[in-house]
C-alpha cells in the first residue's frame, strides 16, 4: 500500500512540474508559427546538424506581397523580404520563384547585414518599359546594391532591363537627342565577398552589370546579352575595385564586353565568349585630366568574334597615372577590328579632342598567344603619347591575318618593345634612336595568306 501511495504521489508531483512546461512550450510554439512557415528551423538531429540547417532558411518574396505577374509592381516586397533577411543572422535566402516575372521599378538595397544573403533568383525580374518612371530619381541606376558584405546572387533566372526605349532616345542612335544618362542593370557599390553566377542578364538600359568600389568579386556562368545595335551597353564594367575574377561567362552586347576603368587591380579575367561588341577594354583613363591607375590584370583564354575590338587599351590625352602589369594571352578572334589596339589619343566625343601634353602612362603590357582573323588590314596598333611614350610592350607567338584574305600590317607611334616567337604581321616597335612614325606594310606571303 505504502508502495503504491509513494508511486501515485510521484505521478501527481510531475504531472504538476511538467503540464506548465507543455503549455508554455505549445504558446510558443503558436506565437512563432508565422515565422517558422517562412523561416525553415531544423527540428532534431546533431549539434553540428542544427547549426548546418539553421544557417540554409529561405525567405520567398512571395509571402512579401510579390504577385510575380511581371504587371504588378513588386519593388515594396522586395524591399520587405530584404530588410527582415538582413536582419537576421547566419545564411539567409532569398528566393525568386520558378515561372514566375517580377516588375521591379528603381530599388535601393542597402547594408550593412547581419546576415550573408543569397538572392536565389529561379524566375526573372524586369525592368519598366517606360523611362518616365525615373522621373526625379537617379537615372543611372536600377537595382541598386551597396555596402552589403558576403553577397551572393545566383539561381539561373534572368535579369531583364526592357532597355529598348532608352536606347531609341539615346543621343548615339539619334544625335538629334540630348545626350542623357540611364541606367546600369545591376550596381554593386563598396561590396565586399561578393559573387554573381549562374544568370542572365539582358537588355539592360545602358551598363549590364558594374562593380564599383567592390573587393573580391567573382563573377561566372554568365550570359550578359543585349544587341548589337545597343548603346553604351557594356557587359561587364570594373571601376575602383580590387580582386576581380571574371570567368566562363557569354557576353554578348552594343559596347564593350568587359571594361575596366580608375583604379581597379588584381582582375583576372578567362575564358570569355565576347561578341559582337567592343572587345575587352582597359579604359577610357584619364579623361577631364585626372589621375588614374590600372594594374595587375590578366585576360586569359577568350574567344571574340565580330567584335568592333579585340583587346584594347584606351587613354584620352590630358591625363595622368598609369596603366601596368597586363597581359592578354591565349586569345582567339573571328572577324575582328583592331584585334591588339593601344590608343592614348582617344576621344569619345562630338567635337574633336584638343591636342595635350600630358599622358596615361602604359607600359609592361604582354600580348602572348594571340591568333585569328582580322576585319581590317591593321591588325596592331600601338599609337602611344609623344610625351609619354609606351614602354615595355612585349609580343610573343601572334598570328593575326586577314578575314578577307589580303594583307595586314601593324602601325607603331613612340611605341618601344619586344618580341618573341612567330609574329604576324611583324611588329613595328621604334627604339631609342628612332622615335619618327613607322607604319610597316607587308609584302604579300603566299605561305601565310593562304592558311
Amino acid at each position: 500500500m505504502r508502495s503504491c501511495s509513494f508511486i501515485s504521489i510521484y505521478i501527481i508531483v510531475i504531472i504538476i512540474i511538467v503540464t506548465p512546461l507543455l503549455i508554455y512550450h505549445a504558446q510558443a510554439q503558436s506565437q512563432s508559427q508565422g515565422i517558422d512557415s517562412i523561416i525553415q528551423l531544423p527540428r532534431s538531429g546533431s549539434s553540428r546538424t542544427r547549426t548546418r540547417t539553421r544557417s540554409r532558411r529561405f525567405l520567398s518574396i512571395a509571402d512579401f506581397g510579390a504577385r510575380g505577374d511581371g504587371f504588378h509592381n513588386d519593388t515594396q516586397a522586395f524591399l520587405k523580404v530584404w530588410e527582415i533577411a538582413c536582419s537576421l543572422s547566419g545564411f539567409i535566402n532569398i528566393v525568386f520563384p520558378y515561372q514566375k516575372t517580377f516588375l521591379v521599378t528603381p530599388i535601393d538595397i542597402g547594408g550593412p547585414c547581419r546576415s550573408k544573403i543569397t538572392l536565389r533568383i529561379l524566375g526573372a525580374i524586369v525592368a519598366p518599359r517606360n523611362p518616365d518612371v525615373w522621373h526625379g530619381l537617379n537615372k543611372r541606376k536600377w537595382i541598386y546594391f551597396h555596402g552589403v558584405n558576403h553577397l551572393s546572387v545566383e539561381g539561373g533566372g534572368r535579369i531583364d532591363g526592357m532597355g529598348q526605349e532608352w536606347w531609341s532616345r539615346s543621343c548615339k542612335i539619334n544625335t538629334t537627342n540630348p545626350c542623357l544618362p540611364a541606367p546600369t542593370a545591376l550596381t554593386f557599390h563598396k561590396c565586399k565577398s561578393l559573387k554573381v553566377r549562374n544568370l542572365t542578364v539582358l537588355n539592360s538600359q545602358k551598363m549590364h552589370i558594374a562593380f564599383t568600389s567592390c573587393m573580391r568579386v567573382v563573377a561566372s556562368r554568365l550570359k550578359v546579352l543585349a544587341p548589337a545595335s545597343s548603346p553604351n551597353t557594356d557587359g561587364i564594367h570594373i571601376s575602383a575595385t580590387k580582386g576581380v575574377e571574371i570567368r566562363d561567362s557569354l557576353i554578348r552586347t552594343g559596347d564593350d564586353c568587359i571594361s575596366i576603368v580608375r583604379n581597379s587591380s588584381r582582375v583576372w579575367i578567362r575564358n570569355i565568349s565576347c561578341g559582337p561588341g567592343h572587345g575587352i577594354s582597359i579604359g577610357s583613363l584619364g579623361k577631364s585630366n585626372v589621375w588614374e591607375k590600372i594594374q595587375n590584370v590578366i585576360v586569359d583564354g577568350a574567344y571574340l568574334y565580330n567584335t568592333d575590338n579585340g583587346v584594347r587599351i584606351k587613354t584620352w590625352q590630358g591625363g595622368s597615372g598609369f596603366a601596368s602589369k597586363i597581359t592578354f594571352q591565349n586569345i582567339l578572334m573571328e572577324n575582328v577590328s583592331n584585334p591588339i589596339i593601344i590608343d592614348q589619343y582617344y576621344c569619345d566625343s562630338r567635337h574633336p579632342c584638343k591636342n595635350q601634353t600630358s599622358a596615361v602612362q602604359v607600359g609592361n603590357i604582354s600580348f602572348i598567344n594571340i591568333q585569328g582573323t582580322s576585319a581590317t588590314e591593321e591588325t596592331i596598333k600601338f599609337a602611344c603619347s609623344d610625351a609619354s611614350p609606351c614602354e615595355g610592350l612585349y609580343l610573343e607567338n601572334i598570328f593575326l591575318r586577314s578575314y578577307f584574305g589580303g594583307n595586314t600590317r601593324s602601325y607603331c607611334w613612340q611605341a618601344h618593345g619586344s618580341a618573341q616567337g612567330y609574329v604576324y604581321p611583324p611588329v613595328c616597335f621604334s627604339t631609342s634612336s628612332d622615335l619618327i612614325r613607322q607604319n610597316v606594310l607587308l609584302e604579300p606571303n603566299p605561305a601565310i595568306n593562304s592558311v
